[in-house]
């Protein structure tokens, strides 16, 4: 779009004035109010990290988390001194927000009206230079050259970032994270991400920090002697330059005897390892974990902390220390947390079946877990691995091949609070745990909360989704289900489901909302020709729209394995094999 001629009058201009100023006085509102047991500078940090619980009692950029964790799911930035405003429109994060929820709940353009094949559909390719592994980021009304930009982010398995003007689909910048003498890293034979490994984890974005904000991601490189090399990248949001004194070589050791040990003390391989789930910014803290290529070779379960200050490590944990695998990857899903404690549930490894007096694993190996962590120092201060384990991790059946997400409390019927956490793997099972008691092992009894058999016909490789009082999965070569929680427990039962049955791996859905109106689940379908499919989040049996109603029209190409869409603004960005493709209203 054309720039107005300064001093003239332009209707739409004054129209897209109006409305930022309107999206910044609802984010002030919000940043302002108490929330949780944070206060105002708590919920102040938690809107900065993503767009996630905003206020108290109600949410307002992407999570209903408000009365429950309103003022935890903070970024520990404790200041909003430097940086941007954040805003409720933002998605700085994969899946919204800290709790995993995948809701954008300031959605005021897409209604159940509008969204359907006549006036909705593809208006953009954002091109790039690799496949989009990781989920677009969105940042609102960002000041770049004195213009201000609704701005989405893109990250390619070819190490490059890309900042894209979310309006006109005009490129902004582009930087290469690629060291000279270096390229991007080869595939190591692993189909999960061929034809090259560069940055495959969701990055995550404070507005709060630098001068313009940062975008955090970490990139795998190979260079001219054949090493391979993660780094952990600070960005400018408005330039793409590395700012915090980055980019920081990631590099751990931790004692044991484990796989690949020498003389009781692992290694941290680089070539071995790659950075898959999506990045989590909590405490003041950018938290990693780490999978094998196609789970091969001699590994084990490492968890990383690194200052968002200084780009320093500040923790390391590995999880199967004395035993093998036990990889974070999550069909590249972000660990969840209260703004306390970090949940992530881990693959197939060693569990350690001999307990101590507290009833955690003697040897510290926690394979095929759902563990809770201490943030700062990485400690597991509790956790869940089911009856049968062992034999599940040997069968690969892993707990790790999906992400957990964190309920908002919940009420039983007897009047008690409970404050649950919901995640599934292979086993076609899903598990809710009580986070403040999780279960722990007994070889005999799943002691958890809830477990629900038969509810879902495949296994889960991605993540569920949560939107006013109904928790969404979608399984492999099964339906999209909604399941509401009512008296603090799931139906067993979906209320409804998509007519579309989704191939492998099935389908992570996203929410988009105006507040409780008009919500619409999203989901991005693998294959050949990938889809868009758009559904009325109170009956799944409602197709609101797919992108292959219109013929090509609205297609964009293969479709990418464990994409997530993303919602901002009135579109919707689905990562492809090229580029993002973009949707929204003709």
């Amino acid at each position: 779009m054309q720039r107005p001629q300064t001093g003239t009058f332009n209707p739409r201009v004054w129209f897209r004035v109006c409305e930022r100023l309107a999206i910044a006085l609802v984010a002030t509102v919000f940043l302002s109010c108490g929330g949780g047991s944070g206060g105002t500078s708590g919920t102040a940090s938690g809107s900065a990290a993503g767009g996630g619980t905003t206020s108290g009692g109600t949410s307002g950029g992407g999570s209903t988390t408000g009365g429950t964790m309103g003022g935890t799911g903070s970024t520990g930035s404790g200041s909003m001194s430097m940086g941007t405003s954040a805003y409720a429109t933002d998605v700085l994060m994969h899946h919204n927000d800290l709790a995993r929820t995948g809701q954008m709940l300031a959605e005021t353009t897409l209604t159940l009206v509008n969204v359907n094949s006549a006036s909705f559909g593809k208006v953009a390719f954002l091109a790039a230079d690799g496949k989009v592994d990781a989920q677009p980021l969105f940042v609102t009304s960002l000041p770049i050259g004195g213009t201000s930009h609704d701005v989405v982010y893109v990250a390619t398995e070819h190490d490059s970032v890309y900042a894209y003007d979310a309006t006109t689909f005009a490129q902004l910048w582009k930087v290469s994270l690629i060291r000279g003498g270096e390229t991007v890293s080869d595939d190591f034979s692993c189909p999960d991400f061929t034809p090259e490994i560069g940055i495959t984890s969701t990055p995550v974005i404070d507005r709060t920090r630098g001068t313009n904000g940062v975008l955090y991601a970490v990139a795998m490189t190979k260079d001219s002697s054949g090493a391979y090399h993660h780094r952990l990248h600070a960005l400018d949001l408005t330039t793409g330059a590395d700012i915090l004194g980055g980019p920081t070589e990631i590099a751990a050791t931790y004692p044991g005897t484990g796989a690949g040990s020498v003389n009781g003390l692992l290694t941290f391989n680089p070539a071995e390892h790659t950075e898959r789930a999506a990045l989590t910014l909590v405490g003041g803290n950018i938290y990693m974990g780490w999978t094998s290529h196609c789970m091969a070779g001699a590994y084990t379960g490492w968890l990383m902390a690194y200052s968002a200050d200084t780009l320093q490590q500040t923790s390391v944990l590995n999880i199967t220390p004395n035993g093998s695998q036990g990889s974070i990857w999550m069909a590249g899903s972000g660990m969840a947390s209260d703004g306390t404690s970090i949940f992530v549930v881990d693959g197939n490894g060693t569990f350690g079946t001999t307990l101590n007096a507290q009833g955690f694993p003697v040897d510290g190996d926690f394979g095929n877990s759902l563990m809770k962590l201490s943030s700062g120092n990485l400690q597991v201060t509790d956790y869940f691995a089911m009856d049968n384990v062992v034999a599940e991790a040997n069968a690969d059946n892993d707990f790790g091949s999906g992400g957990v997400m964190l309920l908002p409390d919940q009420t039983t019927a007897g009047g008690v609070v409970k404050h649950l956490a919901v995640a599934a793997g292979k086993d076609n099972l899903i598990y809710v745990v009580d986070r403040d008691a999780m279960g722990k092992f007994s070889p005999t009894a799943n002691n958890i909360w809830q477990v629900l058999t038969g509810t879902l016909a495949g296994g889960i490789w991605g993540s569920p989704a949560y939107y006013s009082g109904v928790v969404y999965y979608g399984g492999w070569n099964d339906n999209l289900k909604a399941l509401p929680v009512s008296g603090a427990f799931l139906a067993t039962t979906a209320s409804s489901k998509s007519p579309t049955a989704f191939a492998y791996p099935g389908a992570t859905p996203a929410v988009s909302a105006n507040g409780t109106s008009n919500g619409i689940v999203w989901v991005a379908e693998n294959g050949t020709t990938g889809a868009l499919h758009a559904y009325d989040a109170s009956n799944l049996a409602h197709e609101l729209y797919n992108s292959n109603q219109a013929g090509t029209r609205d297609q964009w190409g293969a479709g990418n394995k464990f994409i997530t869409p993303m919602i901002a603004r009135g579109k919707v960005f689905v990562g492809a094999t090229n580029g993002v493709a973009v949707f929204g209203l003709f």
